[in-house]
């Protein structure tokens, strides 16, 4: 009997278990010559049996893997980058890589992009250019934060934010694949972990006396610098930028103000002193520093984290992302003071032609004379103030406004605020790496909101605001002892 072993070129390291294989197959079959070809590149590994009594036959032994897929590291915190890499390709062969993620409530996302193998048969996406799919370039995070929602309008919220991380699964694919997913078997696979919280944080529930919230505590002693996190019209509990932030080294309430436990279904005033109360109860902790504390705040956070750095002695340093220099469809009331909104004018809002509504220019305009009464006295801020804003923000004309807030502390003889403009971000500008929410459902309205922006405006600009909120609170709190 006559065997030749036919390897494509990436298996000659397995000649020695063939050659095993015919010394086992020569005690029962006889005389056995065993020889290796090199053939054209292809994933079959066979063998050819000769014989006088058994013919032409051919063995099919297996398909042997010869793609590898790496990701590292395969677990890291939500703001942290990771290093994907594939090897064993084809040289110069086109290959699909398709992220996929459920979010706490199992909706899905996904999103895909297109690449070619060096002539090493290699892949580094902090190297190479996708050449199409969801992005195109040398983005090395690109399959995070462009993946996008199944379902049409949702919005990717962790709510889970201590127990368990998000979990998205990487599949490679030896062409342009663009069926769908499920239809052929990925060529290799990973998983990657995605946690917003570390072992040792610690998060305790809030509910004394008006205040709702939760707050995020680092592992030691303390003190630690001490943050209040506001969301927007969302309503509810927000916690995924809270953990973050405490597993950074603060300490971080993230607090509720309506549609959350016994707290107002509908926001329909600001009552400061809420938010005063929250603040004394933040530095009222042993493990907090004082004298003051941060503010962070996003959309309507932001209008209500700007007066509260005009009128509450306890914060010392806030951020505002894409927020309002005045008061805006609600009163705000803080002891004898009652500030009345700008008027709004709902007859400005637009339907694209996707069916979501744009509000960029639904309120009124705080430079008109008739209403100055409500714009806010930024001038009376104690601490520094920095306004994150985004340049496709369809939403609040959040760039305007945050000028306006400069152009009057100037006025005023103060440098204290500062602007960081993003070109092609949008309203949502989320920590590093999620991926860009340009229009979801939005509480009390019939139609999903508008919020702009574009994937790799969006990425770049949260990639670099993040580290330069760490940076300014690290700045302008004071220090403990801890490691920040």
């Amino acid at each position: 009997m006559r065997i030749m072993s036919t390897l494509c070129t990436p298996y000659f390291s397995l000649l020695q278990m063939f050659r095993v294989f015919c010394s086992n197959l020569q005690k029962s079959s006889g005389p056995v010559q065993a020889l290796s070809e090199p053939l054209p590149w292809n994933q079959s590994l066979q063998l050819r049996v000769f014989s006088p009594t058994a013919g032409n036959t051919i063995w099919s032994l297996c398909l042997l893997p010869m793609f590898q897929l790496t990701v590292t590291p395969a677990s890291a915190l939500a703001d942290e980058p990771v290093h994907i890499q594939a090897t064993g390709l084809p040289p110069l062969q086109m290959v699909t890589l398709i992220a996929t993620m459920k979010d706490d409530k199992g909706n899905l996302y996904r999103s895909r992009a297109f690449y070619r193998a060096n002539e090493a048969g290699e892949l580094d996406l902090k190297r190479d250019p996708a050449v199409g799919g969801h992005y195109m370039g040398v983005h090395p995070m690109g399959l995070l934060w462009s993946l996008k929602p199944e379902r049409p309008f949702d919005r990717l919220i962790k709510r889970n934010v201590m127990n368990t991380p998000t979990w998205i699964t990487l599949d490679l694919y030896d062409s342009v694949y663009i069926h769908k997913v499920g239809e052929a078997q990925p060529k290799a696979s990973q998983v990657l972990q995605r946690w917003f919280s570390s072992p040792d944080l610690q998060r305790v529930p809030i509910r004394e006396g008006r205040i709702r919230g939760a707050l995020f505590l680092p592992p030691g002693e303390g003190p630690f610098p001490g943050l209040l996190d506001l969301f927007g019209g969302i309503g509810g509990l927000v916690e995924y930028r809270a953990s973050l932030l405490a597993v950074r080294g603060f300490a971080v309430l993230a607090l509720a103000y309506f549609a959350y436990d016994d707290l107002p279904k509908q926001l329909e005033e600001v009552d400061l002193e809420y938010f005063e109360e929250a603040a004394n109860l933040l530095l009222a902790h042993p493990k907090v520093q004082k004298p003051g504390i941060g503010v962070i705040s996003v959309s309507k956070g932001a209008e209500i984290g700007l007066a509260m750095a005009c009128y509450l002695k306890q914060v010392a340093a806030t951020v505002c992302i894409n927020g309002a220099n005045a008061i805006h469809e609600f009163p705000l009331r803080y002891r004898d003071l009652v500030i009345t909104p700008i008027p709004s004018f709902p007859e400005r809002m637009q339907v694209n032609a996707a069916g979501a509504v744009r509000i960029r220019h639904f309120k009124g305009d705080p430079r008109d004379e008739r209403n100055q009464h409500s714009v806010l006295p930024v001038e009376k801020a104690r601490g520094p103030i920095l306004f994150v804003v985004g340049e496709a923000d369809e939403c609040f004309n959040s760039k305007e406004y945050a000028e306006q807030a400069l152009d009057q502390l100037r006025r005023h003889g103060k440098s204290s605020g500062r602007m960081l403009s993003y070109p092609g971000a949008g309203h949502l500008i989320e920590p590093p790496y999620a991926p860009l929410c340009c229009v979801s459902w939005s509480r009390g309205l019939f139609l999903p909101m508008l919020w702009g922006g574009e994937p790799e405006g969006q990425a770049a600009a949260q990639e670099h605001s993040w580290q330069e909120i760490l940076k300014f609170f690290r700045q302008h709190l004071v220090l403990s002892r801890s490691t920040l």
